[in-house]
């Protein structure tokens, strides 16, 4: 990595090429936005193809390369075949895989079907693993690769669906970084938390949420920033980065 002026770092990115998911609003939508700032070529994927045209509307205003734009629904069973493959055939190659797709699951009842435990585990586990293993030999061949994925909290207030798939995922991807860094590759899990979000906005009002939660959402820290320093010291020590992401 090297400055480039103050206030901004070149990650040395420049002409890679990144395929991620979920990126029509939220988190992979800034994922995005920020990859192609560092002149990454992109392919981004979700359901709504409208939300992918202004995400791929905003990078070209913005300078960078349009991205190749691709309708994916995760949950059929050869969504992770069909998506990898037009990925490569829209950049040739990925050399970074963002797993961003899949979504919270809470099971409030004691007793949920197996029809939704399925749901869950198939779009928060099964998938992200399967487009990554359909990514992982070509990253192999180019002695490059980069598979970041966008978990979840291992320790939930009551049984949500999605966090226990991410569990394994966390398990599953430091056993696959063990077996694939010798071969310039890095595989990292990323559990960001509560993000200021349309998705968190649509699903979670800030009165209902308790007050511990409201201490580590991002508008507590900047009403209240006496807090800063144990919050920022909380985030290192809850979420501390394992290896190098990008």
């Amino acid at each position: 990595m090297k400055f480039i002026r103050k206030g901004t770092m070149d990650l040395q990115l420049k002409d890679k090429t990144a395929l991620v998911t979920g990126a029509s609003v939220g988190i992979g939508r800034g994922i995005a936005k920020a990859l192609a700032a560092e002149g990454v070529k992109l392919a981004i994927s979700a359901r709504r193809v409208d939300k992918l045209q202004e995400v791929a509307d905003e990078i070209v205003a913005a300078g960078g390369h349009r991205p190749v734009i691709i309708e994916s629904d995760l949950y059929p069973e050869d969504a992770a075949a069909k998506l990898t493959a037009a990925a490569i055939q829209g950049l040739g190659h990925v050399d970074i895989l963002v797993n961003n797709a899949g979504g919270s699951r809470s099971f409030k009842d004691l007793h949920v079907s197996e029809e939704a435990w399925q749901e869950a585990i198939t779009l928060n586990f099964h998938r992200p693993r399967q487009v990554a293993d359909a990514l992982v030999d070509q990253m192999i061949a180019r002695k490059w690769g980069r598979i970041i994925n966008i978990t979840g909290k291992s320790e939930p207030d009551h049984v949500n669906g999605a966090f226990c798939a991410k569990a394994g995922i966390h398990s599953w991807a430091k056993g696959l970084s063990r077996m694939v860094g010798p071969h310039g590759i890095t595989v990292n899990c990323i559990p960001p938390g509560r993000i200021h979000s349309d998705k968190f906005f649509a699903t979670t009002p800030l009165s209902t949420v308790s007050g511990s939660a409201k201490m580590k959402s991002p508008w507590a820290v900047m009403a209240n920033l006496k807090t800063w320093p144990i919050w920022s010291r909380s985030c290192r020590r809850l979420w501390p980065a394992t290896s190098q992401v990008l």
